[in-house]
């Protein structure tokens, strides 16, 4: 049986923080995204809303701003380790994100098989985002199941791993799923529950009930 691995970024493989926010503190305007960040959670703004906003907040991004972002963010440790085992093992893994595309998909250096995000334009901006490129938790569903046709799987061969109510529509679509240092919402109905900093421990609660998940 061949499974695909379904990744959350922000507060998933990012401890506690998320891309934006560390974008953001690369541009000295932490204040600023914490007061987006704070909508966006009290659903005040949707992620349309959201990214249009970091976008104009954004305008002095350079690509060299996003490197540093992604190369001091409080990683996980393990993901690369995680990512080889899965790959030697047959299986897939993917990032599917709610953040800006062009943070995801850096992460393809680190051994993702695919990774999407909110479609932005290029760093640095030239055009305006798009709504019809911005991810939404529905959105993460049409994502995984383009997934399963690229890789030749079903929804029941999927493994989802996320921290908050962006990732409840994508839990509920999948048979097996780890909440990673979630928030109760999620963690009500996730397979499993992790709370720690190794993405190494949060993959082998599913390693072990692999023979489980086989067998139904």
């Amino acid at each position: 049986m061949t499974l695909l691995h379904l990744f959350d970024l922000d507060g998933t493989l990012m401890y506690g923080s998320a891309a934006p926010v560390e974008i953001s503190r690369q541009l000295g305007l932490s204040a600023e995204i914490a007061e987006l960040e704070r909508a966006f959670s009290a659903r005040e703004i949707g992620p349309h809303q959201f990214s249009v906003a970091a976008h104009a907040l954004w305008a002095d991004l350079t690509p060299a701003h996003v490197r540093a972002a992604f190369e001091g963010s409080p990683w996980l440790a393990g993901i690369r380790e995680v990512w080889q085992e899965i790959r030697e093992r047959g299986d897939y893994c993917a990032v599917v994100s709610l953040s800006p595309s062009f943070f995801v998909e850096l992460l393809l250096e680190w051994g993702a098989h695919a990774a999407h995000g909110s479609v932005f334009p290029a760093v640095p901006f030239t055009r305006p985002v798009e709504e019809a490129g911005i991810l939404t938790p529905a959105g993460k569903v049409t994502v995984a199941d383009r997934l399963c046709a690229r890789f030749g799987v079903s929804r029941s061969d999927c493994v989802a791993y996320g921290d908050s109510a962006t990732d409840m529509v994508l839990f509920e679509a999948v048979p097996v799923s780890v909440a990673v240092n979630a928030r109760p919402v999620l963690t009500e109905r996730a397979t499993h529950v992790y709370e720690g900093r190794d993405l190494r421990e949060a993959y082998q609660l599913v390693t072990v009930a692999r023979p489980r998940i086989e067998a139904s």
